[in-house]
């Protein structure tokens, strides 16, 4: 068994998954398992979540259907429950996105347009379940960083209408790839990255400057009542992530003591 090596954030996690395993229990989080040349960052596992869960605001109401004028070539569809064609997931993200909501959001980089987190296909409405003609429709769900809300728009795929429209405040889906690698660079960037650019240095002897250099997932982070720092306060509301960041085909950077708020665009350190 390879040991554990310990440097600059307290440890760099090298290869063997029971090291990883031993080093997440003391905190109360696992770490994903250990991989080799062949991962993919992202944590798109997390990414699977209903996004007809987020299709209604706080106070159920959904606002009322939009027409949109669907692109001229559908490309290859689905029939029924199949799931959706990747000719479909890329019409409905044509449709979804209106004029008006993308001259009104902002993306995780603070650019035009919300930041897509997920397009799946919907759950039948009462009475389709065993109708082999009723319309697929698609959820596609999306974070505006300019207020912090979560918009999911509903596409008829055989209309190319938008049909349905929630929005909610206070919900933290799984985040995207995206974001991941934001939050890294706003790391690599802070005085705080500092000791994990020092742990790259250590384990690559190569300088860390780009969130490309890593395979990233993470998790969402939520503040805790009487938590530290302060600063962390509003994650939940914001949205926040805990990186665990992996050298390419090289060991894992424990960095969970940091949080990246993506709404505020700042980085803290968690306090014992």
């Amino acid at each position: 068994m390879r040991k554990i090596v310990h440097r600059h954030l307290g440890k760099v996690v090298a290869g063997a998954a029971v090291a990883v395993a031993g080093t997440a229990v003391m905190i109360g989080i696992t770490l994903p398992g250990t991989a080799g040349a062949d991962d993919t960052g992202g944590g798109q596992a997390a990414a699977g979540q209903s996004a007809a869960q987020a299709g209604q605001g706080a106070d159920g109401a959904v606002a009322p259907g939009v027409v949109e004028q669907a692109p001229a070539a559908e490309g290859e569809k689905g029939k029924g429950r199949d799931p959706l064609t990747d000719d479909e997931i890329q019409r409905v993200e044509k449709i979804a996105v209106n004029p008006q909501l993308l001259n009104a959001s902002e993306d995780v980089e603070g650019d035009r347009g919300p930041e897509r987190l997920t397009v799946d296909l919907a759950d039948p409405k009462v009475g389709e379940l065993d109708d082999p003609d009723a319309p697929r429709r698609a959820d596609v769900t999306f974070y505006d960083y300019r207020d912090d809300t979560l918009v999911t728009r509903t596409v008829d795929l055989d209309t190319g209408k938008v049909v349905a429209t929630g929005t909610q405040h206070g919900v933290q889906p799984p985040l995207s790839s995206a974001e991941y690698a934001e939050a890294a660079s706003l790391l690599i960037a802070d005085p705080l990255g500092a000791d994990l650019k020092a742990d790259y240095k250590d384990a690559t002897d190569k300088e860390l400057t780009n969130a490309d250099q890593l395979l990233l997932t993470g998790a969402v982070y939520r503040a805790v009542p009487g938590g530290r720092p302060a600063v962390l306060d509003k994650c939940g509301e914001h949205r926040c992530v805990r990186l665990f960041p992996k050298v390419k085909n090289g060991p894992w950077i424990d960095a969970r003591a940091f949080v990246i708020d993506l709404s505020a665009r700042k980085v803290a350190k968690l306090e014992s």
